[in-house]
């Protein structure tokens, strides 16, 4: 099947199709590609690509730089603006919390930074008659468990050495009755998109007794949170990029 026959088939424009995919091949930390770039990353033809810019800058969504590589234009900025001012943090949330708890049998949580703490902004507790107890806005410390690593270690807003681009190796943070010595929990960091710079949301944990913290449950957690921290970035506008 052809690609416009693909198009057609899913009841989309390619040329619209086309279009986008050439402003989404920028990646995070590029403010320029060559026209040779996007040839290479889209597949297109160059001279495709260059009908395609006409009407992209046109419209203020690319632009040219004097060295004639394309550039993100200011109408994505405006757009994005408006995006995040439309989101309602908890809305984003919730659905992430309520599949992690479908998927892991464990209570979730999202924290976040308070000065040299962290405060629990949005929970989900499990079924179980025994699980780990914490409240919607319950003050904990930064320096034990596995939210409060995450926390202390992906903030570029506090830690200079802050790593954005968590490599997948090293996620989830798992932390074994630091807390509480019968509680276990796993932790994978959250990014938003704030004017331009992508900044830490908070730390997107489960946590529930050390018992069943088992082999297969840990795999389990991993994969779901691995899952769950990419998409809910995503809807915070961040581009979560795994090493």
């Amino acid at each position: 099947m052809t690609t416009t026959a693909t198009a057609a088939s899913k009841g989309g424009v390619e040329a619209v199709d086309r279009a986008l995919s050439i402003i989404k091949c920028f990646g995070a930390g590029e403010d320029r590609l060559t026209l040779a770039q996007i040839a290479e990353r889209t597949g297109y033809y160059k001279s495709t690509i260059l009908r395609l810019a006409v009407s992209l800058e046109r419209q203020g969504f690319l632009s040219r730089s004097s060295d004639k590589s394309f550039m993100l234009g200011s109408q994505l900025l405006r757009l994005g603006n408006l995006y995040q001012r439309s989101l309602k943090l908890e809305d984003q949330v919730r659905p992430s919390l309520m599949n992690l708890l479908q998927e892991t049998g464990e209570s979730a949580s999202l924290f976040i930074r308070q000065g040299e703490d962290r405060i629990c902004l949005f929970r989900q507790d499990s079924d179980h008659a025994v699980r780990d107890h914490v409240s919607e806005g319950q003050i904990l410390s930064l320096d034990r468990g596995a939210a409060g690593h995450v926390i202390s270690k992906f903030d570029p807003d506090y830690n200079s050495e802050a790593d954005i681009r968590p490599r997948v190796a090293d996620l989830p943070v798992f932390s074994f009755g630091e807390r509480v010595a019968e509680v276990a929990a796993a932790a994978v960091p959250v990014f938003w998109l704030h004017e331009g710079r992508v900044k830490l949301t908070g730390a997107l944990t489960v946590s529930g007794p050390l018992s069943r913290f088992t082999d297969d449950a840990c795999k389990i957690m991993r994969a779901a949170l691995l899952k769950e921290g990419q998409q809910l970035s995503a809807r915070l506008g961040a581009e979560y990029i795994w090493k």
